[in-house]
């Protein structure tokens, strides 16, 4: 990288060193005309004359001999260790009996990615895709949610008096539609995960994103049973969209609706302790309605779902 207040670039280091080796400048005088030392404007001529322009480059300041380097049987321990038991440079530091900033450099040197941008299953860098356009993929998924008895929960409660009431209130089946491209969610509280439920919520989620100007090409989902019996994939065709499934034991593969559901809980489900299930999901509706239109999302980049659909109504409201 080219220091910020350095007098030349690759380029101009190249014309300095042509004048002085093909024209025959002077050193002084291709010095004051490039605004450089005397010295300088001899490395780069001297280098020109044994590498050419390749020559012009930077090199790197790392030292030809490193005689406290890491030994080579050290830096084999780490590695082996992180790919057997998937630890971090802490963990792996105390094992080889090196610095945690050693054991960082090595797993660098060996190309070895971050914990967090690796499986968690397979250890392999995860590889993560976006679709180009908005609606050309839509994943779907149902997260199931506790619902709050009257009264509040163990949260309200404590922990003795929550647990007496907890199975009286039942679940709720919240199925959620998430547009690849812009992240855009629609999603309903639904009393149960039957196909003939999931095929419902599929034909208003894409009713749904039709009033965004986003035409559902694709829908993505897990292997449940509802989504593979005739009366989703009916619904598909009556929809004219191609139905996708993710690979057995893979459910990264839908990642971005777990993500979402994930978030969900955090920001809107376990947010603060309700009194009731109709209290929470009576702020449903506004937290949605943030999270599509006002939520910095860190996985575009701090963008809102919003911006990235074209003419979307309310979208600067």
């Amino acid at each position: 990288m080219i220091h910020r207040n350095a007098p030349l670039t690759p380029t101009g280091r190249l014309r300095l060193a042509r004048c002085v080796v093909d024209e025959g400048w002077p050193l002084r005088r291709a010095a004051e005309r490039f605004q450089v030392s005397h010295t300088t404007a001899a490395r780069w001529a001297g280098r020109y004359e044994l590498h050419g322009p390749a020559g012009m480059k930077d090199r790197s300041s790392r030292p030809h001999h490193q005689p406290r380097r890491t030994s080579a049987a050290v830096e084999d321990q780490v590695v082996r260790m992180r790919r057997d038991h998937r630890i971090g440079p802490l963990r792996l530091a105390v094992r080889a009996g090196v610095a945690a900033s050693t054991a960082h450099r090595i797993l660098q040197r060996h190309g070895m990615p971050p914990l967090a941008s690796c499986d968690r299953a397979t250890g392999e860098p995860v590889r993560r895709y976006e679709r180009a356009r908005p609606g050309e993929l839509v994943h779907i998924d149902v997260k199931k949610l506790g619902r709050i008895p009257d009264g509040g929960g163990h949260k309200v409660l404590g922990r003795a008096a929550g647990r007496k009431n907890r199975n009286s209130a039942g679940l709720a089946y919240l199925h959620t539609a998430l547009d690849d491209h812009t992240r855009l969610a629609y999603t309903e509280d639904l009393p149960d995960e039957k196909a003939e439920t999931c095929a419902g919520f599929l034909t208003r989620a894409r009713a749904w994103f039709a009033d965004r100007n986003i035409t559902v090409e694709r829908v993505l989902t897990d292997n449940a049973w509802a989504y593979t019996k005739n009366t989703w994939r009916q619904s598909c065709r009556d929809l004219e969209i191609q139905p996708r499934w993710t690979r057995p034991w893979r459910p990264q593969t839908n990642g971005k609706v777990e993500r979402f559901h994930r978030t969900l809980l955090d920001e809107w489900a376990y947010q603060r302790p309700y009194t009731s299930d109709a209290e929470r999901q009576a702020e449903f509706p506004d937290w949605l309605d943030w999270y599509n239109y006002h939520r910095p999302h860190p996985g575009i980049s701090g963008h809102t779902p919003a911006s990235r659909v074209t003419n979307l109504p309310g979208q600067h409201s």
